[in-house]
């Protein structure tokens, strides 16, 4: 394509095509993620019996209240840089909730030194699910019973290893490594309650977020990372899904093609598949919270789910791997610790569609002055000491990530000539002086409305 020759050409007249090399703050913190760790949590975890959210919260070694005490203990464990808080509510009956309940997360909190209000979330579910659909009397939990007596699962073993011991033995091993070391952005390791009744702990958690306008800039979630062979056979343990909602260059499309790229370089022996729809058909996570709040949310889920061992009593560790759920932690740390490092995305907003502006305010995409160029114009999301610069992006519309990059420098304006800003993509991202880079910002035009119909 004749745009692909120019950005070639414009490439090596800019400052420099920009090289991505290896972190070896980010490179450690991959290679320092324990499967031993990782194994004995999830366990740990399994040692609960069931970790419903309607099971006991008063018991010393049995239900979700001793669980998520547990949780909160060994954040407390890992350092005194890590803030700990549950984050409770009350919900009332309703829907799947199927009596009053309070919901209460688990909250630990990695302030950055730099940039404090600017958050990337790693998260998972601790609550677990026994799914036995036998009639039920009129009180019984409508999801859940006892196998011998139809009783609430408060008296059912749920050991949820995979569904999603798995996913909060990874946030916690997270926390536990990069609470050693300090981070320019602040991180949030986050073990939510009550997914399996709704989403209910995620959904009060980012309607929060969204009400008091925080600034989070990604959510990692991670639901069902402890298995590797399907229900099947079918094996694959060296791959991972990561699934993100529409449109094409929507935050979180953004966030899943910055896990795929960083988690290529830093753990080069699993492949990042980017799944570029919001979740499994007919399932859902809490990264779908986030999504519907306006953050930008990814979800991790083993390419291999074995149905038959999802909400019931053979969700057990003898059943989950592990090693297998290591390495999609290490592929977590690479886009964690990346974003936790990286300078803050550009703005960009208006797209035009003419030349010369003659004294109008010039839109951020433009066919610049001579009406065939690409006018590229942004404004840097923070003023930072150690920003290095900026870099374009661009692809073909029907391209699912990004094809061509060139480094620019300094400036918050670019024309790249004879490209064509209607046959292709272009985003630009920031960044610093150790080579770590934001979210690309895309230039995306706004979905047409016709307020005549109705």
């Amino acid at each position: 394509m004749l745009w692909t020759i120019t950005l070639l050409a414009a490439s090596a007249q800019s400052p420099g095509v920009q090289r991505k090399s290896v972190n070896p703050a980010i490179a450690r913190v991959v290679e320092e993620v324990s499967e031993e760790r990782i194994a004995a949590i999830m366990k740990r975890l399994e040692a609960f019996g069931t970790r419903n959210t309607f099971s006991e919260t008063d018991h010393p070694a049995r239900g979700i209240g001793a669980a998520r005490r547990w949780i909160a203990e060994e954040f407390r464990g890992y350092g005194k840089r890590l803030e700990v808080r549950f984050d409770k509510h009350a919900v009332k009956k309703g829907g799947r909730v199927w009596r009053d309940v309070e919901v209460v997360n688990v909250v630990a909190r990695l302030a950055g030194k730099l940039n404090p209000e600017r958050e990337v979330v790693v998260s998972a579910h601790y609550d677990s699910l026994n799914r036995i659909p036998k009639p039920k009397p009129p009180e019984a939990d409508p999801l859940d019973s006892s196998e011998e007596d139809n009783e609430p699962t408060s008296r059912a073993d749920a050991p949820g290893v995979n569904d999603d011991g798995s996913g909060t033995a990874a946030v916690m091993e997270l926390a536990r490594v990069m609470s050693r070391y300090e981070w320019d952005n602040t991180i949030l390791f986050i073990a939510f309650d009550a997914e399996e009744y709704g989403l209910v702990g995620s959904r009060h958690f980012a309607g929060q977020a969204k009400k008091d306008d925080r600034l989070i800039e990604a959510v990692l979630n991670n639901d069902i990372i402890g298995s590797e062979v399907a229900g099947n056979g079918r094996a694959a343990n060296r791959a991972v899904n990561v699934y993100s909602n529409d449109p094409a260059d929507s935050l979180s499309r953004q966030v899943a093609r910055y896990v795929r790229e960083t988690g290529g370089r830093y753990v080069p022996g699993m492949r990042v598949d980017a799944v570029f729809r919001a979740d499994r058909f007919g399932r859902g996570g809490d990264h779908t919270s986030f999504d519907n709040a306006g953050f930008g949310a990814v979800r991790f889920t083993t390419p291999a789910e074995d149905y038959s061992k999802q909400h019931n009593p053979k969700d057990t560790f003898a059943n989950a791997s592990p090693g297998y759920t290591a390495r999609v932690a290490q592929v977590n740390a690479a886009a964690l610790a990346g974003l936790a490092l990286a300078p803050a995305p550009p703005v960009v907003t208006r797209i035009g569609t003419v030349g010369p502006s003659k004294g109008r305010r010039l839109p951020n995409l433009s066919r610049g002055k001579s009406g065939y160029d690409a006018r590229i114009r942004w404004t840097p999301g923070k003023a930072e000491a150690d920003l290095a610069g900026f870099a374009i992006v661009m692809r073909a519309t029907t391209a699912p990530f990004w094809e061509h990059e060139i480094y620019v420098g300094n400036v918050t304006e670019y024309v790249m000539k004879d490209v064509p800003i209607d046959d292709c993509v272009i985003g630009v991202k920031a960044v610093d002086k150790d080579g770590n880079e934001s979210l690309v910002s895309a230039y995306a035009i706004a979905p047409r409305t016709d307020a005549s119909v109705q």
